[in-house]
């Protein structure tokens, strides 16, 4: 049998690509004999076998190789014919216009690829025209252009330049031959031998290239598919971070990879990226807006660059600083399903060659596929992140809560709840712990908390959507320290009383597997019996739509510590009590010093105020008045130390460290006199008589501690500032003001606070002497120009009368009385001031002045 001709694979394949050519095959192989069949047969297998044969080398690794090293033999030995000192083929790029070459290196096996624009020196130009160049003083011709033209370290005498046609009579490559031998000019001869090997030369190139496109394309189907493949198995964002820039560097052959997530909070690019070390990762973040990446995400199109440095989108510095070189990059947008853009993928670097438009559509095909991935990773790390948020606020509550799916069985139990049944402290890898967290979730909540009726209560929360309070439950539990070993247990087992015996318990209340397990239950003597106060509560759980997904049971423990800490409730804010136990009991009971500021209110006239009540409207009085004035010292960090009849006193720095204590102690005194106002202005519309107090705040050192005896103790502060306070307060209704501040409270926030220097008094039981300060509000808060007209020459005064200018100081706090007729202070200065115009003190007068009462 005769071998196929050359052309009868294309043949083949064109018969069976044209629709009526098939039919007309179709008729030919009806009419055939059984031997021409055979024949016939024969000739098309030996077609096939070619074309397996050729989808066989596509699939060839070397095959790239082995096609580069045909073109350097075909040029090596069309440069000997032609007696061409140097012969070079440059292909055409028709995705990036240019024209490439690999270039041999001197002295070594190894090549570099060299590009010319499609339209720069004699071989752009043969390129772009078709057209033979043929010239023998190169360096004196104006399309020379030894940038393009030569060879780094050669010098160009003689040059021709030949165009190569593929079969559409395209420009595929131009043949560039430098310097004939003999130093003579290449000749018209020579152009024709070169013609004589063009057309084959066009066919072997043009299949070359197709071959190499065929290839790389096979190539990259098949990373496209293993990526995606791999995209697919991870639902962890970092992880999915990471395959997709693999995966992506991989498919391309790209030096770098990078993507970056797009941020829309913070309109951010951001990524992460690994360490030098390779051991650990970082994040970058960068605007959206700028750079490659940020134009690609701002405009959501790809860009393609085959040289960055003549790109005015980069941005060299990281280059600059790193000392690596950005040449190539192909930057393309992720989109989500919404096709809503939620990323960039950037590649830099191709190692060989520019990224093409093949190239750019492979990675249009793995961002789609890169997109879907990370959106699924997205979507579970919020998951993830949301349970973990539900987690984190189920373990963070003090109180033992435990959810339940819609069978009652038990889904999560805190830590609380672990501990409020007797179970052991989570510690990191705790086995006992975690042994009993497994023994609890999936039981019924009313057989680990067998309260009575609480079936039922859950069961109705559930059908009916109500939710259920049960207060000052009993839970009576015990504890037994099995032996190693024994019952399959940790140290210590959960033990429930028999539901029909409660002399006997039940280690975690299971029911045993046989009749006859009879050492499965242990007596009263065997367990340590617990037993436990809690209020308990039933809510159902709903999601989204509104429709019950489970329920919630929450036991509040009334043990010891929370009745202890709902006592120190009243006399401190929950942040602070629970600092304070954190600490613990100690904590009170250990005496120390501290810097503190007092605060002591007192109503003014109270007996005339409550002369005419009763002893019950005299307590719903204090309760509603105390219950405001408290509220206002919490709010500021404050600890209530005492009632005192109508009087309260309050302490700003203990029992724990307050840095700002005396600005604490000063907002809450300001909170109190709004509070009032506003409690005056409801008791006025009853037609009540309004209520004034007097406040007086000052700040030292105290000792703070429980003193008392054993059965009766109280928390409280002792001291001068104490005693000072207290003073203070009295002498609000010397100077008929409602703030007096002490000069060591004023000293410490005299930046935020406006005031009025009072006096300089020497308190009853007192030598040493101290200013006091009457305080007019913040500095934020406007005063009017008559107050601060007032306020000026009332300081003017203040000024004179401590000159003993006595008569300058009348006439100052004169005029300041026209202003403010009623103020007493004011008053008093007169008073003392005509006094001492009559009387002059003698030299030793300070002009302090010393109280006569408390």
């Amino acid at each position: 049998m005769t071998r196929p001709n050359t052309s009868s694979v294309t043949a083949t394949l064109s018969q069976l690509t044209q629709p009526s050519q098939t039919s007309h095959l179709i008729d030919r192989i009806k009419t055939l004999s059984i031997p021409q069949f055979s024949c016939w047969l024969d000739f098309f297998a030996a077609d096939f076998q070619q074309f397996l044969g050729a989808i066989a080398l596509i699939n060839n690794d070397a095959l790239e190789t082995r096609l580069e090293q045909v073109i350097e033999a075909l040029t090596l030995k069309v440069g000997q014919v032609l007696q061409a000192d140097q012969a070079t083929i440059f292909m055409v790029d028709t995705d990036t216009g240019q024209l490439w070459a690999n270039i041999p290196q001197p002295h070594t096996d190894k090549t570099i690829e060299r590009r010319i624009p499609h339209n720069q020196g004699v071989v752009g130009h043969v390129a772009a025209t078709g057209k033979s160049f043929n010239t023998s003083v190169a360096y004196h011709h104006p399309l020379f252009n030894p940038e393009f033209d030569e060879i780094p370290g050669y010098r160009t005498q003689s040059l021709l330049c030949m165009p190569i046609f593929n079969r559409n009579n395209q420009v595929i490559a131009v043949i560039n031959f430098l310097n004939k031998t003999g130093g003579v000019p290449f000749d018209s001869t020579n152009e024709k031998q070169f013609e004589n090997f063009a057309d084959d030369l066009g066919i072997i190139l043009e299949a070359c290239q197709s071959f190499q496109q065929a290839a790389r394309n096979q190539r990259g189907v098949i990373a496209l598919l293993k990526a995606t493949e791999s995209l697919g198995k991870s639902l962890k964002l970092e992880q999915t971070l990471s395959l997709v820039m693999e995966q992506a560097r991989d498919l391309m052959q790209a030096d770098r990879s990078t993507l970056f997530l797009l941020c829309q909070e913070r309109n951010e690019l951001w990524s992460k990226v690994a360490t030098a070390d390779g051991q650990n990762t970082i994040e970058i973040r960068i605007p959206a807006n700028r750079g490659i990446a940020g134009y690609v995400a701002s405009t959501g199109e790809p860009l393609n660059i085959p040289d960055a440095y003549k790109d005015d989108r980069f941005d060299p510095t990281t280059d600059k600083q790193t000392g690596y070189r950005t040449e190539s990059i192909l930057c393309m947008p992720v989109f989500n399903s919404k096709n809503k853009l939620i990323g960039v993928t950037q590649l830099i670097n191709k190692h060989q060659g520019y990224f093409t438009s093949s190239d750019q559509e492979f990675m249009r095909a793995f961002n789609i596929q890169a997109g879907i991935a990370l959106e699924n990773a997205q979507l579970f790390e919020r998951v993830l992140i949301e349970k973990q948020y539900q987690q984190d606020i189920l373990q963070s509550l003090t109180d033992a809560v435990i959810s339940t799916d819609m069978q009652g069985r038990i889904v999560m139990i805190n830590d609380a709840a672990i501990k409020f049944l007797g179970g052991p402290n989570r510690r990191k890898g705790s086995p006992d712990w975690k042994f009993w967290q497994s023994k609890l979730t999936g039981r019924y909540i009313w057989d680990v908390v067998p309260i009575e009726n609480l079936q039922w209560r859950w069961q109705d929360s559930l059908a009916t959507g109500t939710r259920h309070y049960m207060p000052e439950q009993t839970l009576k539990i015990g504890l037994y320290k099995a032996p190693q070993g024994d019952l399959g247990s940790p140290s210590m087992v959960l033990a429930m009383p028999k539901w029909d015996d409660p002399n006997v318990y039940v280690p975690w209340n299971e029911t045993p597997h046989t009749e006859s397990s009879s050492t499965y239950y242990l007596s009263k003597y065997q367990v340590q019996e617990i037993e436990r106060s809690l209020n308990l509560s039933v809510n159902p759980l709903l999601n989204p739509e509104g429709s019950v997904r489970g329920g919630l049971v929450v036991l509040e423990d009334m043990t010891r510590e929370k009745r202890m800490k709902t006592a120190m409730y009243r006399y401190m804010t929950p942040r602070v009590a629970d600092q304070v136990l954190a600490l613990g009991e100690d904590t009170l009971m250990q005496g120390k010093k501290q810097e503190v500021t007092i605060l002591f209110s007192d109503i003014r006239g109270y007996t005339n105020l409550t002369e005419h009540l009763g002893a019950t409207e005299v307590v719903s009085l204090l309760n509603k008045y105390f219950e405001t004035m408290v509220e206002a010292v919490f709010n500021h960090d404050g600890t209530l130390d005492k009632f005192i009849g109508d009087a309260l006193m309050a302490v700003f720095g203990a029992p724990l460290p307050l840095p700002n204590h005396a600005w604490k102690a000063v907002k809450s005194a300001l909170d109190m006199r709004s509070r009032l106002a506003k409690f005056n202005s409801n008791r006025s519309r009853n037609n009540q008589p309004e209520i004034r107090i007097g406040m007086g705040i000052s700040s030292g050192e105290v000792v703070s501690g429980n003193i008392g005896s054993q059965k009766r103790m109280d928390y409280t502060v002792i001291g001068d500032g104490v005693n000072l306070s207290a003073r203070l307060e009295s002498v609000t209704k010397e100077y008929g003001c409602d703030i007096i501040l002490s000069e060591s409270t004023y000293n410490l926030c005299r930046d935020r606070i406006v005031v009025r220097e009072l006096d300089q008094i020497r308190v009853k039981g007192k030598n040493q002497a101290v200013r006091i300060y009457e305080l007019i509000g913040k500095t934020d808060v406007s005063l009017s120009d008559k107050r601060k007209r007032f306020l000026d020459l009332y300081q003017a005064g203040r000024n004179a009368y401590i000159k003993r200018d006595f008569h300058q100081a009348l006439k100052y706090f004169t005029d300041a009385l026209d202003i403010q007729p009623n103020d007493r202070p004011v008053k008093t200065h007169i008073h003392r001031a005509k006094n001492y115009c009559d009387h002059p003190p003698d030299d030793s007068w300070d002009g302090v002045y010393t109280m006569t009462t408390k």
